[in-house]
């Protein structure tokens, strides 16, 4: 029974450290998505309303009147200058990137959606070495805890140097005593916790799994950045082909 907790524990830091491995990809690329790709998604939404209105007012027809309504009430508000180039100025003006995106140049690759690897090497090290789950004092469990969550802001920052700082701070720090042997009861309910820990990280992998972000990420797992690069030119795409629509319907 004790050899069937321990090997529970271990497939369930596994399973833990693979959910926060993607967890951490998706807020990532959550972010970069809304960062990089926002401004170009409401340049979309400003020209099918405008288009919208345009062919109302060359109709006239109460159906193209409505949807242009209806167009125009589905754009939100075009965000200010500061939420619009969200790092893309700097003391010198527009950055690179920026500069590229408004030129219709390719832009340029944005930071990395995932840690790199040796972050998820020193990541997982530090997961298995100090995973609260392997404590059975409370004392010792909030200690680990605490520790945890500085990794986890660290590996989520992608900050190899804090990892390793981290690392040698685990190393050097108290050991725990050695463990009495369990009682039967207290196995028992060591595997009911530990089920009950796999299903609640099994419904939040379901949830960042089934997530348009997540969805997206699936698509390239080895190579998300490149994928943020493939939506920016189908968009710059779209909003040529909606500028060129416009314009014949203005004219």
């Amino acid at each position: 029974m004790e050899r069937a907790v321990r090997v529970a524990e271990q497939a369930l830091i596994e399973f833990e450290i693979a959910v926060e491995t993607f967890r951490v990809e998706v807020e990532n690329f959550s972010r970069l998505h809304h960062q990089k790709l926002g401004p170009m998604y409401a340049r979309l939404d400003e020209l099918d309303a405008r288009i919208a209105e345009a062919r109302a007012e060359r109709s006239g027809d109460p159906e193209d009147l409505r949807k242009a309504q209806e167009a125009r009430a589905a754009v939100m508000p075009m965000p200010g200058v500061e939420e619009l180039f969200h790092d893309w100025i700097d003391s010198d003006g527009l950055s690179p990137e920026a500069a590229a995106m408004l030129n219709e140049r390719p832009v340029q690759a944005p930071k990395r959606v995932r840690p790199s690897e040796e972050a998820r090497r020193l990541y997982r090290e530090l997961a298995r070495k100090a995973h609260p789950d392997l404590a059975r004092e409370d004392a010792e469990r909030q200690r680990r805890e605490e520790f945890i969550t500085r990794v986890n802001a660290a590996y989520a920052r992608g900050d190899e140097a804090q990892l390793r700082e981290l690392s040698d701070e685990w190393e050097a720090g108290p050991v725990p005593a050695e463990e009495r042997p369990s009682e039967s009861e207290e196995l028992y309910a060591r595997l009911e916790w530990l089920a009950q820990r796999k299903d609640m990280l099994s419904a939040m992998a379901r949830e960042l799994e089934e997530s348009a972000i997540g969805a997206m990420l699936r698509m390239a797992p080895e190579d998300p950045d490149r994928l943020l690069e493939e939506v920016a030119e189908q968009l710059l795409a779209q909003v040529s082909e909606r500028e060129t629509e416009l314009a014949g319907l203005v004219e």
